[in-house]
């Protein structure tokens, strides 16, 4: 069996069986793609089961060398070696192949940027102006909507563009949205009055609200592609002097970073953001640690 061959055998593995999504899919190949072609040349061809077995410390070093070379940062090293590690152990549960050496080389340091959030002003000055940057009311309602859902149910872009029209949350219904985030999960998002209204207006212009329809469409009647909506909010970041962190995703660290000031509690913001650990919402914490700094440094007048 040759490396290649693993390659399909764990992708197809983790798509079929783990369910992944085909987005992590993707990259999990494509990280292996480049150890096993590091491989090829590092060991004068192609490995098999065996050479994989006979892998060693020294050989993931140069790799991990090699992709430094190629200009990747830690971060970008730490993601492929993670996805080497998950190959490995894929081998050693269904094909027998332990290799030991894997599990011994150090992860490269990282250290993930916290997450950057708009002032709460900015955030709803989003929703409520952005419909402005079109001429045409459907467009207008339907970017009031998308944007206001975004900041209002801290949803990611993908997750609010894959909802349809049937599982849009209407007024006077008080039923929570279903969302499926990443990993097929589904959780409970809790919805404002405001976002209702502003996807109920949507809904008024929408062209074609049937309910397997999708939520918001593009000009063309299909669903709006993401670079739509985050090159009209780039328009919007420059038309009013915003800085480059104002993208749609940013209204989904608003969202959290806004609870927790309000006195939310981790725990609740981790499910209502469908974090799988509790470590990555803790990543707020320190964001509101920086900002309660920075009053400090300007307020007191020794500092």
């Amino acid at each position: 069996m040759t490396g290649f061959e693993c390659r399909q055998s764990f992708l197809s593995w983790l798509a079929l069986e783990k369910r992944a999504s085909p987005l992590t899919v993707e990259a999990y190949g494509t990280d292996l793609a480049s150890f096993l072609g590091f491989l090829t040349s590092h060991l004068g061809g192609e490995p098999d089961l065996t050479a994989l077995v006979g892998v060693t410390q020294v050989d993931i070093r140069a790799w991990l060398a090699s992709l430094a070379n190629d200009g990747l940062v830690n971060a970008s090293r730490a993601r492929h070696l993670s996805a080497v590690r998950s190959f490995f152990r894929y081998l050693a549960r269904h094909h027998s192949a332990e290799n030991a050496a894997v599990k011994l080389v150090s992860t490269p340091k990282t250290r993930r940027p916290l997450p950057r959030a708009l002032t709460p002003a900015v955030a709803c000055g989003v929703t409520r102006n952005i419909g402005a940057m079109s001429d045409r009311a459907a467009t207008k309602a339907r970017d009031t909507a998308l944007f206001t859902l975004l900041y209002g149910c801290g949803l990611r872009i993908a997750e609010a563009l894959a909802l349809n029209v049937r599982d849009a949350p209407r007024p006077g219904d008080d039923g929570p949205l279903r969302v499926v985030g990443k990993g097929s999960k589904e959780r409970i998002v809790p919805v404002l009055p405001v976002v209702r209204q502003a996807i109920a207006a949507w809904l008024r212009l929408h062209p074609a609200a049937q309910p397997e329809e999708p939520l918001f469409l593009g000009a063309r009647g299909k669903r709006l592609d993401a670079a739509v909506a985050q090159r009209t909010m780039r328009s919007y970041r420059q038309q009013n002097g915003l800085p480059e962190h104002a993208t749609p995703h940013a209204l989904r660290h608003s969202f959290a970073t806004h609870l927790l000031a309000g006195g939310g509690d981790l725990r609740s913001i981790q499910d209502l953001l469908g974090h799988v650990s509790l470590s990555t919402t803790q990543r707020y914490t320190s964001v509101d640690e920086a900002r309660l700094l920075e009053v400090w440094r300007k307020a007191h007048p020794r500092a």
